[in-house]
């Protein structure tokens, strides 16, 4: 007797990562390719799609070949993909024209930044973010003016178009589909949340063709079935989402009041919401409505802020400067002491996004005095960290005008156990911790994959295949809770008032 399975594809900036996931929520059989990002110039960001495409088959054919060795039967595609990144490719060759766009890329942030005041308030409305510092269909116009190989591909008809999964979806499937999800295109900035459409006046407004647009389709959904002679096999493809809505399935974050934080290079903090839009929209800079995940002709959305530079505030302090061997032995020495004794770290490395958008702040470590120790500082790393996502969580709340009622946990930082308590304590919900947090996002594609039926009866109930982890309760009172918090808010305003 066969396992049935779902082969999974999660498509991030810095690598590509294939595995199949069975009904007990398990990731198995994980292959992982890296990827190299390219910045040619300062602000401009870039990657092969071709290379992404064919680190993807090499990751999905390994793990193919390990299934058909293990008795595994693969009854499905899921696809978790790097959010924004965007390609332009001829649909005679299949062949990449340009290198891809990818997310951090701000080279056109003047030019949107001109557009700021004419679409701001529009588009906070109806799409749930600002201009912003970066568009795919701003990208793509520039290149149907400026590079001729391109232009020529769209005058004949044979320009594709899109984020990674709609070029994973076009370019791994049977039938060419030719698609865009509804979290991808949340975060390319042109969807509206509330009618799952296009926000057809601003890209026009951008210069982009209307007729290049790929079919809106939704997170869990058909699109086809994969080519056989590119991997050996024909399955379904069931799902296709942003790699941050698939984590936050992938951690059980459903119901409306939970929120996921996934520590890595930054920390983002998802609060899910529910069906309906948020109370108080742009109310922050750095906290954007999103399509959660879409399926069933229903969306579910959520809010997200993050702290960009704490997983490599950990790497900054233990490689560059040298105060500590590992992240491990951060939170093993802040784990012997009660508190940072008035030492207080910002993790601002490149800037704020919370509580206010400052890209001109840096980091700060503040409060020093000849007795303290280098344990205390450790604390106060964490701590810092730990203030970043509270802030992240306050506004996210604000915004929503949802209460968060508990966050999950996941990413590497989300190991310290000195570090999720502090989250609680400074937040006041509890944290819990799933294992094995790191394939989430694998796991969240398969999820919407495969939820109706093939492996699991709903979305609840694959949730619950991977049972309750570790919770972390509140241990401090609220009067030294709203302490704590006043003292870093007055942190940060003593450093902005430096700028």
């Amino acid at each position: 007797m066969t396992i049935p399975a779902i082969l999974t594809i999660d498509e991030g900036t810095t690598g590509t990562r294939a595995a199949w996931v069975t009904a007990d929520g398990r990731v198995h059989a994980l292959e992982y390719r890296p990827l190299r990002v390219n910045t040619p110039v300062a602000g401009v960001v870039e990657q092969d799609a071709n290379v992404i495409l064919q680190k993807t088959l090499d990751a999905c054919r390994a793990v193919i070949a390990r299934a058909a060795g293990e008795g595994v039967t693969l009854v499905g595609l899921a696809i978790a993909t790097q959010r924004a990144t965007t390609v332009l490719w001829d649909t005679r060759t299949g062949r990449a024209l340009v290198p891809a766009m990818v997310w951090q890329d701000s080279r056109y942030a003047d030019e949107l930044a001109a557009l700021a005041p004419e679409w701001n308030k529009r588009l906070i409305a109806t799409v749930g973010r600002p201009t912003g510092v970066r568009s795919p269909y701003l990208w793509a116009a520039h290149h149907l003016r400026e590079t001729p190989e391109v232009s020529a591909a769209h005058r004949a008809g044979r320009l594709g178009f899109g984020t990674i999964e709609t070029w994973l979806l076009w370019s791994l499937s049977r039938d060419r589909i030719y698609a865009a999800t509804s979290t991808n295109a949340t975060s390319a900035g042109a969807y509206v949340l509330a009618k799952h459409e296009y926000a057809l006046d601003w890209i026009e407004a951008l210069g982009f063709p209307a007729e290049l647009l790929p079919e809106l389709r939704q997170d869990a959904d058909d699109f086809g079935v994969t080519d056989a002679a590119l991997l050996g096999v024909e399955i379904p493809i069931l799902a296709a989402a942003g790699d941050q809505h698939a984590g936050t399935v992938g951690l059980g974050c459903l119901r409306k009041g939970q929120a996921m934080c996934v520590h890595g290079t930054g920390s983002f903090v998802d609060l899910v919401i529910g069906p309906d839009t948020p109370a108080n929209p742009g109310l922050y800079d750095g906290a954007l409505t999103l399509v959660g995940w879409r399926r069933h002709n229903a969306s579910v959305f959520t809010i997200e802020s993050f702290t960009a530079t704490t997983g490599s505030a950990l790497d900054w302090v233990c490689g560059t400067l040298g105060w500590f061997d590992s992240s491990k032995q951060i939170s093993e020495l802040a784990a012997t002491v009660p508190r940072a004794n008035g030492v207080m770290f910002v993790p601002a490395l490149t800037g704020l996004r919370m509580p206010v958008m400052e890209p001109r702040a840096r980091a700060s470590l503040a409060g020093l005095s000849m007795s303290t120790t280098l344990p205390e500082i450790a604390y106060a790393v964490l701590e810092g960290i730990a203030h970043s996502v509270a802030a992240s969580a306050e506004a996210d709340e604000q915004v929503a005008g949802t209460a968060i009622t508990e966050i999950v946990v996941g990413g590497g930082m989300s190991a310290s156990d000195p570090l999720i308590q502090m989250q609680a304590d400074l937040i006041g919900v509890p944290m819990r911790r799933l294992p094995a947090s790191e394939g989430a996002s694998l796991r969240g594609a398969a999820f919407l994959a495969g939820s109706d039926g093939l492996l699991w009866n709903s979305l609840e109930d694959a949730a619950a295949s991977m049972g309750e982890g570790d919770v972390f309760e509140p241990r401090i009172s609220a009067e030294e809770r709203l302490d704590r918090r006043s003292a870093w808010n007055a942190r940060i305003s003593a450093e902005i008032s430096l700028i």
